[in-house]
């Protein structure tokens, strides 16, 4: 990998994820159904956010995850996402620089509230989560900096932020950028709705040379290939990108580069807590491996590390020092 101030710049959701207690009379008050995820507007989320009791505040969204695991594990990591100018985006701004991260897009005022998800944990420890997404969709290709492109090795992106045309076109300035400066892009597809909804845009990216490292799971790589078999798709879709990587939940993970092709199996945890973050963390472990010139297995076993710690416990930044976790295989 080229030597570069950043190891990886990431683009995606600027959201807060606001924790807290309640019990299911709350959950029924508030018309929710117990461990499922809805997507909500400004208005549901303020009168939500009055009404819930004590919460913990941190930076979230799938992507500045991932730059929290990077920088975990000390690696030098960007992130580009849209905050509106209020209490939230201020909250976000200080905790993803307090981990060391580079973050320096402005917030806007008169584009809404900072995107949030309101999470309940009930006492049977299920989480039940009620996503705004608010100012980070409107993410606009001027908070693309160019410079800051330029300056790291890997650019990695949101499959979430597709849906928007101001995302959208802020991610296609920043591929054709880092063509130029020969800087290496990695896509994530997110989750299987982002598939399918945009499987032609994902096979267009991939048919045009634009991505170089792409992460799916085991789901969503069946989508994008048409296929009901992952060796089937796996085969389908490698040859049309640099790197693949698939993850499978318990059964490990796969990566396939230029008829290469590397298996590790997952790694083994105490107790599953909560799955959040997994896919985030292995992402941050992986390419933490690419930008330091590991090789596939040595940095699938480092994304299976990463997300090993995240789920055996609640929320999706690591709570561990990642670097100690991987000692010998990273240093």
């Amino acid at each position: 990998m080229p030597d570069r101030r950043l190891d990886v710049l990431a683009i995606g959701n600027a959201i807060v994820d606001v924790i807290a207690d309640a019990d299911d009379d709350f959950l029924a008050a508030h018309g929710m159904h117990k461990g499922a995820m809805q997507l909500i507007d400004e208005a549901q989320a303020a009168r939500l956010y009055q009404a819930m009791g004590p919460a913990r505040e941190a930076s979230g969204g799938s992507a500045a995850n991932t730059v929290a695991g990077l920088a975990s594990l000390g690696l030098k990591a960007g992130f580009i996402g849209q905050l509106g100018d209020d209490q939230l985006g201020s909250i976000f701004s200080h905790d993803i620089r307090s981990l060391g991260v580079e973050f320096a897009t402005p917030p806007r005022s008169g584009i809404g509230a900072t995107g949030s998800c309101l999470i309940l944990v009930t006492p049977d420890a299920q989480r039940t989560m009620n996503t705004f997404l608010g100012a980070a969709q409107v993410l606009e290709p001027d908070a693309v900096d160019l410079a800051q492109v330029a300056d790291a090795a890997i650019l990695y992106l949101e499959g979430y932020l597709w849906d928007p045309e101001g995302p959208r076109a802020a991610m296609y300035k920043a591929m054709d950028a880092a063509r130029e400066a020969r800087t290496k892009v990695a896509f994530t597809l997110s989750d299987s709705f982002v598939v399918d909804r945009h499987r032609g845009d994902m096979l267009r990216l991939l048919e045009e040379g634009r991505i170089d490292i792409l992460f799916a799971n085991g789901v969503e790589i069946l989508q994008l290939a048409g296929s009901d078999s992952v060796d089937e798709a796996v085969a389908t879709v490698a040859p049309q990108v640099q790197t693949l990587v698939v993850t499978m939940s318990e059964k490990g993970a796969l990566a396939v580069r230029r008829g290469e092709r590397a298996n590790v199996p997952a790694e083994r945890i105490e107790r599953l807590i909560d799955t959040t973050g997994a896919g985030d963390l292995f992402a941050a472990g992986f390419l933490a491996g690419e930008a330091r010139n590991l090789g596939l297995e040595p940095s699938l076993r480092l994304g299976a590390i990463c997300a090993a710690e995240v789920i055996q416990h609640y929320g999706a930044r690591p709570e561990a020092d990642l670097r100690s976790l991987a000692k010998g295989l990273f240093d």
